[in-house]
């Protein structure tokens, strides 16, 4: 008699996370029906905040942040999938990711996940309510503060969206976020991107404070309020039919007056194997199936899921099912700004954004938001070189 072999893991608990990782593990079993693989959910705000290192040491399986690689790496947590996977299957992955995807979890040569999920914030349209007031979709920031003006526009303004958009204004403006051990911005950018923000959360209901990604699109997809997000963590499961009452269409982020198309900052999840995982092999295996091109393309993004291999986001069937989410959202993917990984860049990340949000409710110097922003960075360094 063969013996059963039981794989658990743990997601996030949106549709986009825990459905295409039930539907795999039910296939993989029904292909290894001496396998199972068994998955729990946790809350988008817990996928983010809770330890790698506590997760691995319950779970074999787990979809990971990317901003947790560096924390995995330094403690150990996890299995690095070099030389467990064919190098061939790793060079595909890296040449068909999708943006810098593959790479978000590459550090200190060792690859530690695998992109089975790509995201960054994009634009996302009611197109049937712009048209029902004869607006046309914002190309430029000015359109969106036009449109603003209106109150149609939504975006999510918890304090780690608020980070990522801050990041996000940065990159376009020329100068990154955290490329020096001096300051996480140039003081002369850092005001200039505040300021942009906040003239436009000045003209946003206060209750988008509350929300996130998902919140915003909720509330777009089943109210008519509002008509138009500029930047929001994309969800492909908004342009497909059926899943909310009004279908959202997604898009390329407007421009920046003469800065170009906006840069957001990259997200996404990626697979990862518990280096405590009694059964490595076939973590591995069950790993390389959901990050399959051919799985990626068909029964992942089936599901509701967000691919990670380019070819699905390229794929005339997974456009023709998601309004051509993918299509046109993928310029923004490419560009997008890779955050820090280091091991302290947690702490920066799980504080930073409460200063933010604080600036764009009560206002402020911006000066002194920076240099807060940059003792707290500072201190996550400092974090860093003591382990």
């Amino acid at each position: 008699m063969t013996e059963t072999i039981r794989l658990k893991g743990i997601t996030w608990d949106h549709s986009r996370g825990y459905v295409p990782m039930v539907a795999t593990a039910q296939r993989y079993t029904e292909l290894h029906p001496n396998v199972e693989v068994v998955w729990e959910k946790r809350s988008l705000q817990a996928f983010a905040d809770r330890p790698v290192k506590e997760l691995a040491a319950c779970y074999d399986l787990l979809v990971i942040d990317h901003p947790w690689t560096g924390y995995a790496a330094a403690t150990g947590a996890l299995l690095p999938l070099d030389g467990l996977l064919p190098d061939a299957f790793l060079r595909d992955q890296a040449e068909n990711s999708v943006g810098k995807s593959f790479m978000s979890y590459t550090f200190d040569g060792y690859q530690w996940a695998l992109p089975i999920d790509a995201a960054t914030p994009v634009a996302a349209s009611r197109p049937d309510l712009l048209k029902a007031r004869g607006l046309a979709l914002p190309q430029t920031f000015d359109d969106v503060l036009a449109l603003a003006d209106r109150g149609l526009v939504g975006l999510s303004l918890l304090p780690i969206d608020a980070l990522m958009s801050f990041y996000m204004f940065c990159s376009t403006l020329g100068k990154p976020a955290c490329q020096t051990n001096s300051e996480v911005v140039a003081e002369s950018c850092g005001i200039i991107a505040l300021k942009i923000f906040k003239s436009l959360v000045d003209r946003v209901d206060l209750a988008f404070f509350s929300k996130n990604p998902i919140g915003v699109y909720e509330t777009m997809a089943n109210s008519d309020t509002i008509a138009y997000c500029p930047f929001a963590y994309g969800y492909s499961n908004y342009s497909r039919n059926g899943y909310g009452r009004h279908l959202l269409l997604f898009h390329d982020l407007v421009d920046l007056a003469s800065h170009g198309p906006l840069i957001s900052t990259l997200g996404g999840a990626g697979l990862a194997i518990s280096a405590r995982c009694a059964y490595p092999e076939v973590a591995v295996d069950y790993a390389r199936f959901v990050a399959s091109p051919g799985i990626q393309e068909t029964l992942y993004a089936d599901a509701g899921g967000q691919p990670g291999h380019r070819c699905a986001w390229t794929s005339d069937y997974t456009n023709g099912r998601t309004s051509n989410y993918f299509n046109n959202t993928l310029p923004a993917l490419e560009r997008a700004y890779l955050r820090p990984r280091y091991a302290g860049h947690l702490y920066f990340q799980d504080h930073a954004g409460d200063l933010i949000v604080n600036y764009l409710q009560h206002g402020g110097n911006e000066r002194k938001v920076l240099e807060s922003l940059n003792q707290l960075y500072h201190q996550s360094l400092l974090q860093e070189a003591h382990g």
